[in-house]
């Protein structure tokens, strides 16, 4: 099983970022596209947490109260999610974060778990939407495809993790921007807009096209 993902993967490009934005805000289109280019594997909290909780695992039993309410899962307990995949063989040579960190406290210890792995963050991709955005292509991506709807979809709970995002995630821009490894960008733009300005900064052989 190692052995095959490791294949997947055996041709990395050694970069390692992080992709940050509030909900609806393209976060999964970007990191699967930038994934698919760098050939490098993308780690989504959103679905790392949603197996473990189906699996009932310890850290979804957790983490499973607070993602029911539509709350950030505390710190503690998405430190050791992180921990857990940082630490397998297939992301030890490049990866995208999706859905992590969202506090200057997880920012912080992943730096420090970096450290510990010998590893540093090339870049933390921040696309800035607008709260009212956020809400309106969230709510339409529910309705259009009902039968993947989520209970967090529902609107009560996108306005609560459109307000927790404010409260919690914004402060790590300044954490980000403060080491240089901020890359802000219009999120209100087309799709392969936004992806091609991205491409320009995170691209490790920026002399070739």
């Amino acid at each position: 099983m190692v052995e095959s993902i490791l294949g997947q993967y055996e041709e990395f490009c050694l970069v390692r970022l992080v992709i940050l934005g509030g909900p609806g805000a393209g976060k999964g289109t970007q990191a699967s596209q930038l994934c698919s280019r760098l050939n490098i594997p993308c780690i989504s909290t959103g679905e790392i947490l949603f197996k473990a909780i189906a699996a009932q695992t310890e850290l979804g039993r957790q983490a499973q109260p607070y993602a029911e309410r539509g709350e950030l899962v505390p710190d503690p307990i998405m430190i050791e999610f992180i921990r857990e995949q940082l630490t397998q063989p297939y992301t030890q040579n490049g990866w995208l974060l999706d859905g992590y960190p969202r506090t200057s406290f997880q920012a912080e210890e992943l730096d420090f778990l970096l450290e510990s792995l010998q590893q540093t963050l090339d870049w933390a991709i921040w696309l800035n939407v607008s709260d009212a955005e956020l809400m309106r292509r969230s709510l339409e991506r529910s309705q259009a495809k009902p039968e993947r709807g989520r209970p967090d979809d529902e609107p009560e709970f996108l306005r609560r993790r459109i307000q927790l995002f404010q409260e919690r995630t914004t402060p790590i821009l300044d954490y980000y921007n403060y080491g240089d490894r901020l890359l802000t960008l219009d999120g209100d733009r087309p799709s392969a807009e936004i992806h091609e300005e991205i491409w320009k900064t995170v691209n490790p052989n920026k002399t070739q096209s």
